[in-house]
């Protein structure tokens, strides 16, 4: 565990810090491949690539410490045990969209470098890969931040339904 100033910061910190990685840097690898595969630029290509790289390890931590979040929360009043589970059963898919995206990274990645005559066409497979990773990701996120921000539900609970939930 991480301390600063007699706090502990724990998975749940974690988890909280690092969700926001694999959303936006997968958004931003893709506008950059995009950049990439626009301008026929090979150093672009390989910094979008790295950065859907780390987007997907980002996404590796953030599920790796889900479940330490979830147990953090799980009886606070007024927090839905259906919420939780629509959220980490998203973001399995998400995950191995992920994995997927940083697996094609990588391939895109050694293609660029070894300047191999695939390079176009494999950048736009990694990017299509991307998008659609970019949409499971963010509908997790957005399935995740429905557990503490009901400003932001579609549906709204009862409070005798929270209660039942925490039980």
């Amino acid at each position: 565990m991480i301390t600063f100033d007699k706090k502990v910061m724990n998975q749940t910190h974690i988890h909280l810090l690092i969700t926001h990685l694999p959303i936006v840097g997968t958004a931003l690898g893709a506008f950059v491949l995009i950049h990439g595969i626009w301008k026929r630029n090979k150093g672009t290509l390989i910094a979008a690539y790295n950065v859907l790289i780390v987007s997907a390890i980002g996404a590796g931590i953030a599920y790796a410490t889900g479940e330490g979040a979830e147990e953090t929360i799980e009886h606070l009043k007024g927090i839905s045990k259906y919420l939780i589970e629509d959220h980490e059963e998203f973001a399995l898919v998400s995950l191995i969209a992920l994995i997927l995206t940083g697996g094609v990274s990588l391939i895109g990645l050694f293609a660029t470098l070894k300047n191999t005559s695939q390079v176009r066409r494999i950048a736009l497979i990694v990017l299509a890969v991307s998008l659609i990773s970019f949409g499971l990701i963010a509908r997790t996120g957005y399935l995740g931040g429905q557990i503490r921000h009901s400003e932001i539900r579609t549906d709204t609970i009862s409070p005798l339904k929270q209660r039942n939930d925490n039980d």
